[in-house]
Parts: structure tokens; sequence; C-alpha cells
């Protein structure tokens, strides 16, 4: 990088002593480029600046041991006043010959990003994954703690993410084998991660990034808008169950897993959505439930039915607001390990297909809902808390199948 492209200085020093300065009023600017002038300076808190452009400058504050010292960028913002600093760090690995180089170069693209409408502050890509964290869904501090957190992406500044970077944390991430049991005894088991897995994986990563761009965080979706796209997952869940093989597994459901299933067989929830769902979460005399811990977003009112109501009256006899809704026997949470072996085991003794599981309930409810013919898509959509979009491709082939049928009550 060459010395012209910065400030011009003034053929005169103050003191043969000192560094050459430029004057700019009556303040001294100095000449930091080399590093016999650096090395004449004198420890203080004050950074000695030096001017690149217009309202743009770079500070070196040495070293009270006379080694080195630590560079700052300071910008002046003519529409609100403000005059943002940036610690830029010693650039001990460099050659002192280079560092001013090194500091200026990073410093004018800090400067570029303000001077685009970017935001002051400097972050982190944890810094962007906790903020989101602190207001996005329960499950994404639980990914970012496995995912990210520990990870050498965390402390890649947010301006200085690349596609390279994004792609490297996805190649780790998907030779990450994915966990199947939990059990604190007993071996661990694992299986490779599947793409359905690592679509859901980086799905709060990708939503963190987004936030940080619409915040001005950083000013372009480049570094991941094609290393985080989402596998193409094709395959549907085909499982269904008919209303006789769910009354069938029911019955063989202890009392607890019972009411939880039956609800799971009454309201096109997510089974974790239902498990979070507290008593003050429904309204016994409306018979409103208000889902809010769901990956579709909090606060979705439903308005059930008297059978649904029903039963959500009955478990909540009794309970504090701020208790579950569904509980088990033992007084602790439903979640996807405590639910596991009843359904397994019920499943079993009904003589239902391997692989039926809590999500499998959610699937049969909503395609009775699509098949009925009494609900439009955009309904079953909302109730199920997805889009119309997913719902087409889930159970699109559905819709065709109910079509076809229709057009053959034509024949004449």
């Amino acid at each position: 990088m060459h010395a012209t492209m910065f400030a011009v200085l003034l053929p005169y020093s103050i003191d043969s002593a000192l560094p050459r300065v430029q004057r700019v009023g009556n303040v001294a600017k100095i000449d930091l480029r080399t590093v016999r002038n650096r090395d004449k300076l004198k420890p203080r808190r004050e950074p000695y600046w030096h001017t690149l452009a217009t309202g743009q400058a770079i500070g070196f504050r040495p070293s009270k041991s006379g080694e080195g010292g630590t560079w700052i960028a300071r910008f002046n913002d003519p529409d609100s006043g403000k005059r943002p600093l940036r610690s830029l760090g010693d650039f001990g690995h460099l050659p002192p010959s280079e560092r001013f180089g090194a500091a200026a170069k990073e410093a004018m693209e800090w400067f570029k990003h303000l001077d685009a409408g970017g935001s002051h502050e400097v972050l982190t890509v944890r810094d962007a994954c906790e903020r989101y964290a602190e207001r996005g869904p329960k499950d994404a501090a639980g990914r970012f703690a496995r995912h990210v957190y520990d990870d050498p992406i965390a402390s890649v500044l947010l301006h200085k993410l690349t596609p390279r970077h994004v792609r490297v944390w996805r190649e780790r991430l998907e030779a990450m084998p994915a966990q199947v049991s939990r059990s604190k005894s007993g071996p661990r088991t694992t299986r490779p991660r599947s793409k359905a897995t690592i679509n859901r994986d980086m799905v709060a990563f990708r939503a963190a990034l987004n936030e940080a761009f619409k915040n001005g965080d950083v000013l372009s979706e480049h570094a991941w808008r094609e290393a985080l796209k989402p596998y193409e997952v094709t395959s549907r869940r085909d499982l269904y169950l008919t209303r006789e093989q769910r009354r069938a597994f029911l019955a063989e459901l202890p009392a607890d897993a019972q009411a939880f299933c039956r609800a799971l067989c009454l309201l096109p929830l997510r089974p974790g959505a239902l498990a979070a769902a507290r008593v003050g979460d429904f309204d016994a005399g409306r018979a409103i439930l208000t889902v809010r811990s769901d990956k579709a977003g909090e606060g979705r009112p439903l308005v059930l039915p008297p059978a649904s109501a029903d039963l959500l009256r009955e478990q909540i006899r009794n309970k504090l607001p701020t208790a579950f809704i569904f509980m088990r026997a033992d007084g602790s949470v439903w979640n996807k390990d405590a639910w596991k072996k009843p359904i397994t085991a019920a499943a079993q003794a009904a003589s239902l297909p391997p692989g039926t599981t809590a999500y499998t309930l959610r699937h049969s409810v909503i395609t009775d809902l699509v098949t009925s013919g009494r609900t439009d898509l955009l309904t079953v959509a909302k109730l199920a808390g997805t889009s119309v979009r997913m719902i087409e491709k889930t159970y699109g082939h559905l819709l065709q199948e109910r079509a076809t049928a229709a057009l053959a009550t034509l024949a004449v």
C-alpha cells in the first residue's frame, strides 16, 4: 500500500527530536507511517492521530514497555456528529515496518462499512448469535452452544465473514455425528447426520446472520447466502395411521402418555410445542390455546373444538398457571426422550408399522385435515404452524388424489 494513498504531510516538524507533523488548526497530527517516528512517541492515554482522509483517522497508543503499541481507528460521522472509535490491535505478528499499512487497511475497511450505512458496533459471529438467542426461538441458544460458540467461526468479525468461513463451518457440522441416545447411563449412540438434521441445525445460525444484516451490523448476505443454502429434502413422511390404528395405539399407553398423545391426535401441533404449553396458555372459558413455544413463532391462538377443550380442562384441574398442561406421572416434563419409550412400546403392542413416532400422529392429523375437503390449505397451515408452501410440498400428492376422485364423479 503506497504512502501517497494517505494524508500529505507538511514539510516541517515542530522539533527535530519529534516526528514530523501536519497541523489542522491548533491540533498536531503525527506522521505515524515510519517506525522511527513512532519510536520517539511518549506513552500517553490519548492516541497520536494520523489523518487518512476527511473525517477518517488512525491513531497509535505507544506501549509503556517501549515496544510497539495499539492502533485505533476513528470515524467522524457528519450526519450524526458521532465519532466512533475502534481498537484494531497491535499487529504484533507483523514486522514493525508493516504495521502501519496493515492497520490503515483494516481501518479503511471499517470506514467503508460505516460510509455505506453500517452499524458503528463491531460484532463477532458469536455476538450476533447471542443477540439473536435472547429474542429468538428457545432452541436457538442450545444449537449455538453445540455448533457455534466453541467453533473457530465464533470469533470472526461479522464484516470480515467470508463464504469460505461459512462453508468450512458447514463441513464441520456435517461431519459431526448426530446423537441418538441422550441417556446418562449406558453407551452413547450416534448416527451420521442426515440432510434434514443439517437443515434444522443451520436454521438458527442463518436467522442470526440475517438479523445482523437487517440491523446493519454487516452490509451483505454474500458470506452465507449460498454457503447456508438448505438441502432439498424430497422424502415425505409417508407413515399414516388410520383412526382405528390411533385408537388401538392410545389404548396401549399408560395414563400420562395417553393424555399427551390423545391431544396430539386431536391437534396438529408439534410434540415439543404441546409439551411446552402451560396452564396459563389455555383460556378454558373461551376454549383458546395460545401456542407460545414453537418453531413457527410465539403467540399462535387456536380455538379448540369441544373434545379438545374438554381434554385440556381435565388436565389443568388444580394446577397453577405456570404449570405444564401435560405432565408425566412423576411430575416431570414431557420431552422427546421421555415420550419415545412409551410410544415405541405402545406401537409394538398395537401392531403398528415400525417407525411410528409422536410426529406420526401430527402427520396423520394434518393428512386428515387436507383430505377432508372441508378445510382450505391456508387454514391447515395456520393450524399446523407452517407455511402453505410446506403443506403443498408435503401433502400436495393427496390433493391430486382428491382432485382425481372428484373428476371421476363427472362420468356420464
